[in-house]
């Protein structure tokens, strides 16, 4: 939702199909979107299903940076056991940056 893959109005999946989809227990399912409609961020409509509620989602600061930092660390071992080296890794960032400056001219 954060990202907005997910929009105002989605339907999720049912619990049996996600729990299913994703080899957990079902109970774990109901606690997840339980504590999502708890923060607003779900409506469950009896008979009808669970949705993404229209509420914006505040976008937390500390989340986001735990984020960029998990994807960096991923980055840079997937890019490393590829056999390449950070200092390339960088070189290769900051020529995709200024090729996208140069496009947005």
């Amino acid at each position: 939702m954060a990202t907005g893959a997910l929009a105002g109005g989605d339907q999720l999946p049912t619990v049996r199909q996600l729990a299913v989809d994703l080899s957990i227990n079902p109970n774990t399912v109901i606690r997840a979107y339980r504590e999502l409609e708890i923060r607003g961020l779900l409506e469950t409509e009896q008979g009808t299903g669970t949705f993404i509620s229209h509420q914006k989602v505040p976008r937390d600061d500390a989340e986001r940076q735990r984020r960029l930092n998990q994807l960096v660390g991923e980055f840079v071992a997937r890019t490393g056991s590829a056999g390449f080296t950070v200092e390339e890794l960088l070189e290769q960032l900051q020529a995709v940056q200024s090729d996208a400056g140069k496009k947005r001219r």
